[in-house]
């Protein structure tokens, strides 16, 4: 096989953020509504942000209060999701090959740990390794490092996986370390990564 290994991003990589988002951000929502006055298309955007970023990104961002800012945290910090969730269909294709794996995820980590549990996944991989920004200054980049220096892996060893062309592909791109964006709405340009899917299936050729 071509690489030792796989990095996987959690959210919207493994499954849709969308499918949990408005039950899991629903007091969120109020509460930033309380404090912002937004309009219909803004709100909207803002929405989007949630789904796709951590929480102080998309606070320092959209210039939230101290005080929204905080409020939001202590919420998040406490949040978990104990409903059913699904990964994305075509997960099931990498889940499959027989290739260490390793899920890097970055958000809150009582949070984190209830969508691995939730998703049923934890056993796929090596590693479940949870960066919460409120403990924590290190990025996904030290975190690749890391695992590249502990596990004896030299970049080109490792193929990351995410969709988020900001946080793990720059990482990877500032690590030397091949990387596949997972674009399943193909909202970003093909140039911008070693590899650009849509879906899981295309992983066949690109492992082999």
């Amino acid at each position: 096989m071509k690489y030792k290994a796989l990095i996987l991003d959690l959210d919207n990589t493994i499954y849709p953020v969308t499918s949990i988002g408005d039950k899991l951000f629903a007091p969120l929502f109020q509460l930033i509504q309380e404090h912002v006055q937004l309009n219909s298309e803004e709100f909207a955007r803002l929405r989007a942000d949630l789904m796709s970023k951590p929480f102080q990104t998309v606070a320092e961002h959209w210039n939230f209060s101290d005080e929204l800012s905080k409020s939001g945290i202590a919420m998040l910090k406490e949040a978990s999701y104990d409903q059913e969730m699904h990964p994305f269909s075509d997960y099931l294709y990498i889940r499959s090959f027989p290739i260490t794996k390793f899920l890097v995820t970055k958000g809150f980590r009582k949070l984190q740990s209830s969508k691995v549990r939730q998703l049923n996944i934890a056993d796929d991989f090596l590693e479940v390794i949870i960066v919460d920004p409120e403990h924590s200054d290190i990025g996904k980049k030290e975190v690749f490092a890391d695992i590249l220096f502990r596990h004896h892996f030299s970049p080109t060893d490792i193929l990351v996986i995410g969709d988020d062309p900001a946080s793990e592909i720059q990482a990877a791109k500032d690590l030397e370390i091949p990387h596949a964006l997972y674009d399943p709405q193909a909202q970003y340009s093909q140039n911008i990564s070693t590899f650009h899917i849509r879906s899981y299936t295309e992983f066949a050729a690109i492992l082999a």
